[in-house]
């Protein structure tokens, strides 16, 4: 379907650092705003050499794309606004925004028990008369373990390439009866992939279409986010792991957690719809305007604290005061990565300002890339 930016968005696109698009050795050529190229440059300076990022960021009505680097190995395709990068855990925050779609529809509800959708033989082992909801799934407070039980035996002899390849969703609903719940659901926050990825099969099971399908046609194309899906495509950036190629990120059992792939153009355009949720064109042809503007509204929402962090959680999606002792301004975040890429997305929605980063190979670790992005963002915001 045709884009539906609605703005201009300037992209600036460059070689690797110290090379030009002509392989000449040349400064990091800057950003036409000179606050903003020098906010940008320690992200770009974490790529590695073989690497590229392309970085996305709205300010108020600004919007600009910035590029660097290279897709492949070789240097023969220049990361663009639209090369597609593996978003990892960022996943989980498309999974939060269709469970409140749904919701809004009427279809499901966030006090739903899993068992309501699950065969009896494939729920987990836990005192029943407190049952996990959608809602525990989404704000990981389900008390599920972060990985499937067995996942871990059978990822490891592909760890470094594609780990997750051969675990199936009939492995995950085999696994569920042997898969352990520590506490009482609700009462504790503890990260997990699997009840984000379990909740995107719920989804699944409740609407009777594909976690792809469903969020196909409830939040992608009616949010114009053309290039954005689980399977692999065209320009895609391919990773590198000490000198050998990692193939691209699979997830079968749980595509809700960590399945999809995107581009800066269009999670520019997922952020601009979290930050001006009314503004955002929607094609009314749709039939379901009405509830994805109310799911953009709801995953926003703080939901339960982090104890003793400061920290909050939405429907998957981490709140932090935006600064010390500012309570009614908080950082939205997420971070994920894969084998090949890593990924980050915040907004700051009283200060009109969002930030996403899409790396592939690092020279520096992974969370202090997100950290790196987490403070761009808050001093954007600033």
């Amino acid at each position: 379907m045709p884009s539906q930016e609605t703005e201009p968005i300037p992209v600036q696109a460059v070689g690797p650092q110290g090379r030009g698009a002509e392989g000449a050795d040349t400064a990091l050529p800057p950003l036409a705003d000179p606050d903003l190229d020098h906010l940008l440059r320690p992200l770009f300076a974490a790529a590695a050499p073989q690497g590229g990022m392309a970085i996305a960021v709205i300010r108020g009505t600004e919007r600009t794309v910035a590029c660097r680097g290279y897709a492949d190995r070789a240097g023969e395709r220049p990361v663009r606004a639209d090369t597609r990068f593996e978003l990892g855990s960022v996943t989980k925050t498309f999974t939060a925004l269709l469970l409140a779609d749904m919701v809004a529809r009427g279809e499901v509800g966030y006090d739903d028990p899993i068992d309501r959708y699950l065969p009896a033989e494939a729920l987990p082992g836990y005192p029943h008369e407190r049952p996990i909801t959608l809602l525990h799934l989404a704000t990981h407070t389900s008390g599920l373990p972060r990985l499937p039980v067995g996942l871990v035996p059978a990822a490891v002899p592909r760890w470094f390439t594609s780990p997750y390849a051969t675990f199936s969703a009939a492995h995950l609903l085999r696994a569920l009866p042997r898969t352990p719940v520590r506490g009482t659901p609700g009462t504790r926050v503890r990260y997990s992939s699997l009840g984000a990825g379990l909740l995107g099969l719920v989804l699944e099971r409740a609407a009777g279409q594909r976690y792809q399908e469903l969020l196909t046609g409830r939040v992608c194309e009616p949010l114009g986010l053309i290039d954005t899906s689980c399977g692999t495509g065209r320009d895609e950036t391919t990773g590198y792991r000490r000198g050998r190629w990692i193939p691209s990120f699979k997830v079968p059992a749980l595509p809700g957690a960590a399945a999809l792939r995107s581009t800066a153009d269009d999670m520019l355009r997922y952020l601009q719809a979290h930050l001006a949720v009314d503004a955002v064109p929607i094609p009314e042809r749709t039939g379901a305007a009405a509830s994805l503007r109310t799911a953009l509204r709801e995953v926003c929402l703080p939901r339960v604290a982090r104890r003793g962090s400061g920290q909050r959680i939405g429907l998957s999606w981490h709140h932090r005061p935006a600064e010390e002792g500012a309570e009614d301004r908080e950082v939205v975040f997420h971070s994920g990565s894969t084998g090949r890429c890593t990924a980050f997305v915040g907004f700051d929605r009283a200060a009109q300002t969002g930030l996403v980063a899409l790396a592939g190979p690092l020279a520096v670790g992974r969370r202090r890339f997100a950290q790196g992005a987490y403070d761009v963002l808050r001093a954007l915001a600033a």
